[in-house]
């Protein structure tokens, strides 16, 4: 029996804008007093009309451009209808047929390409608050995030493994931090995850598919990684035990228990015809020119793969290049420090293990760091020499065979010399004169 994992992710990203995206009120509402930044429209009280905001539109099609995606010429937002009390309209303004981004991809370090389905843009809901009060276990419901910008961003099912997936999400990340248009901060909740996974399982020439499951609002990738690795693990033995296939009604969503490590059913997932779409009535549908398409591909930022690719073409080895481009205040150190007579992976290496002082000079520090020391070969042997003859148990049992002992010797000749010699060169004088 052969079995492989089918993983997709919906990312959903906060955009960072001033205002939320069909009105006025402030879009950053993270640590502020419940319910203190809504109004009629993100309300969704009668009468109110929601009024585009462009930048949120322009940012989700900056992202569907970095993801090689296809910008439509005509896109439309959809009314999806379902009843929570995270929004209060009862339906969520969304995109469903005719989003502003289609197709796209994601290539790994591996080669693999991961497709994307789409990128499109909706309003993130209100956020519900479990409480006990006076005794009573309610939930309570802060609007404040309700009618916040969101770019979801759909993967296909291209994944196998969790670490796969992981290697997407950092990209994902990677890309939207660098367009600027989201910190994607997962401890505030502006960066979520949602992983759809099931199984392939062949077994006596036959395929077989298990039940599609979407673990839902993971902010973590380890989290992540570990609800996809359990689910793989709980839908097979599920599968052992009952045979049940994929099929149209039996798609579930789950939760992620961060603390036991398991998922946990939540309901059956809802198929697109039960969110009853149809084109929002107060929004025209939108033309994109493409020499405004242009326009905003023209002024995007250099993306994560271009920096890197710039590094090692300037020296670096691309595992530095990587984990400099990790962590921006180091890169941006390495980039003002360069010179021609520095080793630019030196430098690379001193900066990532933490050995340069970021407040003080680099160069100095470099220099000391990496000062080859003395090499003067004649006054080098006479060191040697009388390290040898200051020690002869060690060279005896050295050339008795144990070889050990030479990293004691060099050691004492170090010393002789306060540390003020190559060590390499230093080395390699007492084994010729040991071995003479």
């Amino acid at each position: 029996m052969t079995i492989t994992p089918l993983i997709g992710l919906e990312v959903h990203v906060e955009l960072e804008t001033k205002s939320k995206m069909f009105c006025g009120c402030p879009a950053d509402h993270f640590g502020k007093e419940p319910n203190t930044q809504t109004c009629p429209v993100c309300l969704g009280l009668p009468g109110a009309l929601p009024v585009p905001n462009k930048k949120a539109i322009e940012s989700c099609i900056t992202i569907g451009l970095a993801l090689n995606s296809t910008i439509n010429d005509v896109s439309k937002f959809d009314r999806k209808n379902y009843f929570y009390p995270d929004l209060p309209k009862g339906y969520q303004i969304s995109q469903y047929d005719q989003p502003f981004c289609l197709g796209g991809f994601v290539n790994l370090d591996s080669g693999k390409k991961i497709g994307i389905t789409r990128v499109h843009q909706e309003e993130d809901t209100g956020k519900l608050q479990h409480a006990n009060v006076a005794g009573k276990k309610v939930s309570l419901v802060d609007y404040n995030r309700s009618g916040v910008p969101l770019v979801e961003i759909v993967s296909e099912p291209d994944m196998n493994s969790s670490a796969e997936a992981k290697e997407y999400l950092k990209k994902i990340h990677e890309i939207v931090r660098a367009l600027g248009v989201s910190s994607a901060d997962m401890e505030k909740g502006q960066m979520r995850l949602e992983p759809t996974v099931n199984l392939k399982i062949e077994k006596d020439g036959q395929l077989f598919y298990t039940p599609l499951v979407e673990i839902k609002n993971i902010n973590s990738f380890n989290f992540a990684i570990q609800a996809i690795d359990f689910e793989i693990k709980r839908q097979a033995e599920e599968w052992e035990k009952t045979g049940v296939v994929k099929d149209k009604g039996n798609k579930t969503t789950r939760g992620y228990n961060s603390v036991k490590k398991n998922t946990f059913l939540q309901r059956s997932k809802e198929d697109a015809q039960d969110y009853r779409y149809f084109p929002e009535p107060d929004i025209p549908p939108f033309v994109l020119e493409k020499e405004y398409i242009e326009s905003l591909k023209s002024s995007m930022p250099k993306l994560p793969i271009q920096i890197i690719k710039e590094l090692v073409e300037n020296g670096l080895e691309e595992k530095n290049a990587k984990l400099l481009y990790s962590k921006p205040e180091l890169l941006k150190v390495f980039m003002s420090s360069r010179r021609a007579d520095l080793d630019a992976n030196k430098l690379a290496s001193l900066l990532v293990n933490g050995k340069i002082n970021l407040t003080q000079d680099v160069f100095s520090q470099y220099q000391e760091l990496t000062k080859v020391g003395n090499t003067n070969t004649d006054e080098l042997k006479l060191i040697a020499q009388k390290i040898i003859e200051a020690n002869p148990n060690p060279v005896a049992e050295y050339k008795n065979g144990k070889t050990g002992v030479l990293g004691f010797l060099v050691g004492q000749a170090m010393k002789e010399t306060r540390g003020t010699a190559s060590p390499q060169v230093l080395s390699q004088l007492v084994e010729d004169m040991l071995k003479s």
